[in-house]
């Protein structure tokens, strides 16, 4: 960037291709320094959530729901179980 955008010096200067420099002044210049982290293989659920994108935090959010659900509907049936059992015993 200091150097009027010069791909080709970067990528040789730093052994990687004229893509990959390119790729990184766009990321940097879309989101300055946390748009050149590497999040792969990081869950969403681990990352900070002060820099995760409106996206990112409506999905945790969503995942979040669903596990609840889960939970909920597995205690739902264990407590109908139970009382079907309790019933069976009292006869």
């Amino acid at each position: 960037i200091e150097h009027n955008k010069n791909y080709s010096a970067a990528a040789k200067k730093y052994n990687v291709s004229y893509q990959q420099v390119y790729n990184w002044v766009k990321k940097y210049l879309s989101k300055g320094e946390s748009g050149l982290k590497d999040n792969r293989g990081k869950k969403i659920e681990n990352r900070n959530k002060s820099e995760l994108t409106d996206a990112e935090k409506t999905e945790l959010e969503l995942k979040q729901a669903r596990e609840r659900i889960r939970r909920l509907e597995a205690e739902n049936f264990m407590l109908k179980k139970l009382h079907e059992f309790q019933r069976r015993s009292i006869k």
